[in-house]
């Protein structure tokens, strides 16, 4: 068995592209004012911050050296209250931020989910579920410390840095320098190490993603797995993705435990320098005091913060950019099936469906109908057959223009599909899958799903019509079951059932059928077959089935072989005919037959 690999979406760094840091941007726009509040918050905050330092060298210096503590109250109460100052601006700068970033992360979720549901199906068919659900959830949650921290701390870690160093130059330029001398080896490993630090979490990252891949994987395949005896095979991976965990978690540790140490060990020596060259010329009228050799090592110990500051900005910048890449990929995805701009509405049509010398490919290079002509009248009932592949699916799929013909016109009511509103042209119509999807929810709102506006009665009579009502009433709370996600503690053809009232419910024009009766048991499917011939009458249906014996009152049915109509007519004119459709019935008859 393969074993699982790291996926694209696990690769977190890309090289910064200034242009789509600046698309992002665009997101905090609508946001400027409350960013320049906060702003302006974390200026005063700053400037409360840096004079404790200059008050504190002013009660020595001033105060307590000279032995003049009548005012040394005053400096005490100046710091409290520069304190509390700072604290409140901390406290309402962080609320802000907090608002604005998550509202700007909740603008590019909506605005990335609502792309996604206009892209076509071709999209969906070339990306699983689950790298679009990484796009939207963990590529966009990426953003929020960017998005709420990052931009305006940046803006003031470089403006503090500015400022210390100007003060600490200003007070004494030596004992400044002195201090300063191991900041390239500071510089070194705020930002080599912690580099190397992120590298490894995201190792670890990704190994813990393969193995929530496989969990995931093992659990929904048990009962394949149990059937083929698979445990030991399949433990043994699990436990092989574990201690790959294990390792890449050690390692990460090992070197995240060196920063701090490694930080301190550095930050020492810059102190040890000061002391050593204040002591050295302390009060040998160098103008350097006691207050004044303490308020230099204090501002250098605040410079290390916001040079630690900007390096996890850095860091944090370039693992955005790559959820950032991967989220305006999709939003840079062209919506190829949409209205075209002034396009009319589709008025309310009779059923009439034109498909006009049409030629369509999923690749361009292969065809899979070949210049396709048919005319299918108002109210008829159209069964498409023919063997896997042939292309009966793609012919429903371009009536309700989930995707676009490349040659040719599919016309409804005279009306090119591609020429008129999208929403006018879908809302006219039902499509049941052969593969029911059931979403969480009560079965009432699963039926209601395609019409909102429907009632209680019109849910009921639509399942009774279906034949559904009856496993439905039976339930613990009827029609306001809750099922979960895929309708998990339903049965295939409960599922189907409550599909195909779903699809009725909506009273469409034209009606789809695509393998709707598959999973059906004989006895649902005669029922079924008892409600098409009240439900079928004047609306137009397409019907799709590989068993022949449900579509033999069908007005007309088409043989579809290699992307062409091979043959059309009734049942009992096909039957006579002994072509394919014959060969079909009775190779069908033999296979069923004891």
């Amino acid at each position: 068995m393969p074993k699982l690999r790291v996926i694209d979406d696990e690769v977190l760094e890309r090289p910064f592209d200034r242009r789509q840091f600046l698309r992002l941007m665009r997101y905090l726009i609508p946001f400027r004012g409350k960013m320049a509040l906060a702003f302006a918050l974390m200026v005063v905050w700053s400037v409360c911050n840096l004079s404790q330092p200059y008050l504190m060298s002013l009660a020595i210096d001033g105060y307590i050296t000279p032995g003049a503590l009548d005012g040394y109250g005053r400096v005490i109460f100046a710091m409290v209250a520069l304190s509390l100052i700072g604290a409140v601006c901390i406290r309402y700068r962080v609320r802000l931020m907090d608002t604005v970033g998550r509202t700007a992360i909740a603008n590019l979720r909506e605005t990335l989910f609502h792309h996604i549901q206009e892209l076509s199906f071709s999209f969906f068919d070339s990306r699983s579920a689950g790298k679009i659900m990484v796009r939207v959830i963990n590529d966009v949650n990426s953003l929020n410390d960017l998005f709420s921290n990052g931009i305006v701390q940046v803006l003031l870690d470089i403006i503090t840095l500015v400022l210390l160093l100007g003060i600490m130059l200003w007070v004494n330029w030596k004992l400044t320098l002195a201090g300063l001398c191991i900041l390239p080896l500071l510089l070194f490993v705020v930002f080599k190490l912690k580099r190397v630090i992120r590298q490894n979490w995201q190792r670890v990252r990704n190994k813990i993603s393969n193995m929530n891949g496989y969990l995931h994987e093992s659990l929904s395949g048990m009962r394949v797995t149990q059937a083929f005896t698979r445990e030991e095979e399949n433990a043994a991976i699990f436990t092989e993705v574990s201690h790959d965990i294990r390792h890449s978690w050690m390692r990460a540790i090992r070197i995240n435990n060196m920063f701090w140490p490694a930080l301190d060990v550095v930050s020492a020596m810059g102190t040890v320098l000061v002391y050593l060259v204040g002591v050295r010329v302390l009060g040998i009228g160098s103008g350097i005091t006691v207050g004044t050799l303490l308020m230099i090592l204090m501002y250098l110990g605040r410079f290390w913060e916001p040079l630690n500051n900007l390096s996890n900005f850095y860091n944090n910048l370039l693992q955005a950019m790559a959820s950032v890449e991967r989220i305006f990929e999709i939003l840079d995805t062209p919506v190829e099936i949409q209205s075209p701009p002034g396009a009319p509405a589709l008025p309310a049509i009779e059923g009439r469906v034109e498909f006009d010398r049409v030629t369509f490919g999923y690749d361009r290079d292969k065809s899979v109908l070949k210049d396709v002509s048919f005319t299918v009248q108002p109210g008829q009932t159209v069964a498409l057959v023919g063997p896997t592949g042939a292309g009966k699916s793609t012919v429903v799929n371009l009536i309700s223009r989930f995707y676009d013909v490349q040659d040719g016109a599919v016309r409804i009511d005279g009306h090119d599909v591609r020429q008129v509103e999208l929403p006018s042209l879908r809302r006219q119509m039902s499509v049941m899958m052969q593969d029911s999807f059931i979403f969480s929810g009560t079965i009432k709102d699963n039926i209601r799903y395609g019409r909102l506006d429907a009632t209680d009665e019109e849910v009921v009579a639509a399942a009774r019509a279906v034949r559904a009502h009856g496993f439905i009433s039976q339930m613990e709370k009827g029609y306001d079951t809750e099922v979960n996600e895929r309708g998990s503690r339903l049965s295939t053809g409960q599922k189907q059932l409550i599909s195909f009232a779903r699809a009725l419910l909506n009273d469409p024009r034209i009606l789809i059928l695509d393998e709707a009766t598959s999973s059906i048991d004989t006895h649902t499917e005669m029922l079924i077959q008892q409600a098409l011939d009240t439900l079928l009458q004047d609306r137009t249906s397409f019907v799709i089935a590989h068993r022949l014996s449900t579509i033999r009152k069908a007005d007309c049915i088409m043989v579809v072989q290699d992307g062409r109509i091979a043959e059309t007519g009734t049942h009992d004119e096909l039957m006579a005919a002994r072509g394919l459709y014959y060969e079909m019935s009775q190779a069908q008859y033999q296979f069923l037959m004891p």
